[in-house]
């Protein structure tokens, strides 16, 4: 992978070429995703500059080097990401008539790909993991795109006809036109969701590309934003019926999505570099390690992260039977509280916007285990349970639904679920235990959905004691991204219950019978697969330096299996039954047959011990506690509730610590978040 940022001035401003120092500038803090190489074109003809850090994983030569042109110089692009089937598009592309200068550069194709197929025909071929810009200076107009899935982060902003792009906020902070400070709207959806939904950020005034979404800007700021693709049951191996009406049989489902994940695994081993896997000894790690095994005669290299202080997290012992079983080169490390407290601060520099997702700490130490070994690419197995659904989550949301959820919505008039939810809510007051239940019935009465996303910090009568509504302001977006097609309005309310409705409702307006097991599947690829887990996996693996590539989430993959029923997908209520079945015979029983454990840190402990302390003191000491949105009391309380051991607050407390710290690190300038975090 690599850094890509770029300016274009257009007339609905002051129309200046873009600075070089300011784009290098920009172009240089992103070291970290391309340490081998950098690049720059500015174009003053047409007012525009773009940049390139460069990570040699494809075609070392310096021939491939970005920013990368056609024959004549009308077109440029920068690229951050991996083509996986470049080779036959060279092909193909070659036979159109395409001269080509380099041996199998992938970035090359996608410039001679556009020359012939355009930008939608383009983005509709390529498989791969992306962030894209493309200037073509025939028609006036910028392109970019972000990946069908969203494996690769693609942000922008706009400011006095300037439109700035870079794959990490951290590089358009370089630009002193851009302003810093928190936007509202977005930190109260944060609270729910642990991360910001796009195309918002935790910035006011800076977006990110939503997955399998284009925009594009011409010479006058018009900005038109695209969707090339997205979730379909149709396109599924059961074209969204039944197995038995598609008429194909579980045997044959199984094969299919064995041979379809062969294919994805074996195309994330392309590369001119040394490449390896993430090993927890869970099923989908393993997987991937076992297909990897069929395409390298060298041992493949695993890596796997454990915890010195909390063994009982630990996944060491079943990682080194799969590595004994597999015959890896294997690789461990082991952290603790200590390690994670020196990393806070890097933690904070690396994000760019706040996750509240503590898997990014033993994630950094994984990754530095890795290229600390000169591995510079690895497989992850994000995506897996999101498909297949491995989450025990998933299931008590599903037992909830068709037990509880739709007989009660059923059975009783809204009045009633109304006077019912508010009195749940009242009680809840006295017993902070039964939050939960009461906003169950809240979500019931106002018809807010059963399931937003796997991972829900705040629900919404949580934030009611929380947030000082009062103190909160409206979203504010530039006239041309409001009008681009990029947003939906109900992504601006204080209302997070309206950002799950506006991401799931493009699959139920087209497919209203759909089960309820896709919408939550889709659910999830909309907001918490791309902007929580495949963020941390971006931002944390290129910290040190590192490609992460991720097979399950392949389109072939996901578009076979999304449109399989919820009764074909798990029958009798087993998680992920139709992908151990297809692993079958190539994972070890033992595995297959493990409870899941799940990837996490010790967050709970650490917060009752001294890290606690020293948390609390960072919260509370914090100028964004000064600004009136928080009733400080709750948070206090939870404090006092999570230590005594009442309540395991550790997700609520987490979310509000790693809020502060971004907000003292990247809008106060970082002096009170250095300080309190080295003391």
């Amino acid at each position: 992978m690599c850094g890509i940022v770029g300016i274009f001035s257009t007339s609905d401003g002051d129309r200046i070429v873009p600075d070089e120092q300011t784009l290098t500038r920009m172009r240089d803090i992103l070291h970290h995703r391309g340490p081998d190489g950098a690049g720059i074109h500015i174009d003053e003809a047409n007012y525009i500059g773009l940049a390139h850090r460069r990570l040699s994983i494809v075609d070392l030569n310096e021939a491939a080097a970005q920013p990368m042109t056609n024959e004549d110089g009308r077109i440029w692009l920068v690229f951050n990401g991996e083509i996986y089937n470049h080779l036959t598009l060279r092909e193909e592309l070659e036979k159109a008539g395409h001269t080509f200068r380099t041996t199998h550069s992938d970035t090359e194709v996608i410039v001679h790909g556009y020359e012939e197929w355009g930008f939608t025909g383009l983005m509709n071929r390529m498989s791969g993991d992306w962030a894209i810009a493309l200037w073509d200076s025939n028609t006036g107009k910028l392109h970019i795109s972000r990946d069908r899935i969203g494996v690769k982060p693609l942000y922008f902003t706009t400011i006095d006809g300037q439109f700035m792009f870079a794959s990490e906020i951290k590089a358009l902070l370089e630009n002193p036109k851009v302003k810093r400070d928190i936007d509202p709207t977005s930190m109260y959806h944060f609270l729910s969701f642990l991360t910001v939904p796009a195309p918002m950020t935790m910035f006011k005034n800076i977006f990110k590309l939503a997955p399998g979404m284009m925009l594009t800007i011409d010479h006058d700021g018009n900005i038109d934003a695209q969707k090339y693709w997205d979730l379909d049951p149709s396109r599924s191996l059961t074209r969204g019926k039944s197995a038995a009406e598609a008429g194909v049989s579980e045997q044959e489902l199984t094969t299919q999505i064995r041979d379809i994940f062969r294919g994805a695994v074996e195309k994330r081993m392309m590369a001119d570099v040394p490449v390896g896997a993430f090993l927890s000894g869970g099923v989908d790690s393993t997987a991937t390690v076992a297909m990897m095994r069929e395409f390298t005669s060298r041992k493949v290299n695993t890596f796997t992260v454990g915890f010195a202080d909390h063994q009982h997290l630990n996944e060491i012992d079943e990682a080194q039977v799969v590595a004994n079983h597999f015959g890896t080169n294997h690789h461990q490390i082991l952290i603790e509280s200590s390690d994670m407290q020196g990393y806070l601060q890097s933690l904070v520099r690396d994000q760019d916007e706040p996750i509240a997702d503590w898997v990014c700490i033993p994630l950094y130490f994984l990754s530095k285990l890795t290229i600390d070994n000169g591995v510079k690419v690895v497989l992850v197995g994000e995506g897996a349970d999101e498909q297949f659904c491995g989450y025990d989550g998933y299931m008590r949301y599903l037992h909830l639904f068709h037990r509880y959820w739709q007989p009660y919505r059923a059975m009783f008039p809204k009045v009633f679920q109304k006077a019912v939810a508010a009195a749940a809510v009242r009680i809840a007051a006295l017993h902070p235990r039964l939050e939960v239940y009461a906003d169950i019935l809240d979500r019931s009465a106002k018809d807010t959905g059963h399931f937003w996303s796997g991972a829900v910090c705040y629900w919404e009568t949580m934030k009611d004691k929380l947030v000082n509504h009062d103190a909160l302001t409206g979203f504010e977006i530039p006239r041309n991204l409001r009008e681009s097609g990029l947003f939906d309005d109900r992504m601006g309310l204080y209302d997070s219950a309206q950002v799950v409705a506006s991401n799931v409702a493009p699959l139920l307006e087209r497919n209203p019978q759909v089960d309820v097991l896709a919408e939550m599947i889709f659910a999830e690829f909309k907001l918490r697969l791309p902007e929580l887990l495949l963020m941390r996996v971006d931002k944390i693996t290129m910290s040190n330096s590192i490609e992460a590539r991720v097979p399950f989430l392949d389109h072939e993959l996901v578009d076979a299996s999304f449109g399989i029923p919820l009764d074909n997908k798990i029958p009798g209520s087993r998680p992920k039954h139709l992908f151990k079945k297809a692993m079958a015979g190539i994972v070890p029983d033992q595995i297959l047959n493990s409870q899941k454990k799940g990837f996490g840190a010790p967050m709970s402990n650490w917060l009752k011990g001294e890290f606690g302390v020293l948390a609390e003191d960072i919260l509370f000491s914090s100028s964004l506690m000064k600004r009136g949105y928080f009733n400080l009391n709750v948070i206090r309380n939870m404090f006092r509730d999570h230590k005594a051991g009442r309540r395991d607050n550790a997700l609520y407390l987490w979310s509000l610590i790693n809020l502060v710290m971004w907000y003292d690190y990247w809008i106060d300038g970082g002096a009170s978040a250095e300080e309190g975090l080295q003391t």
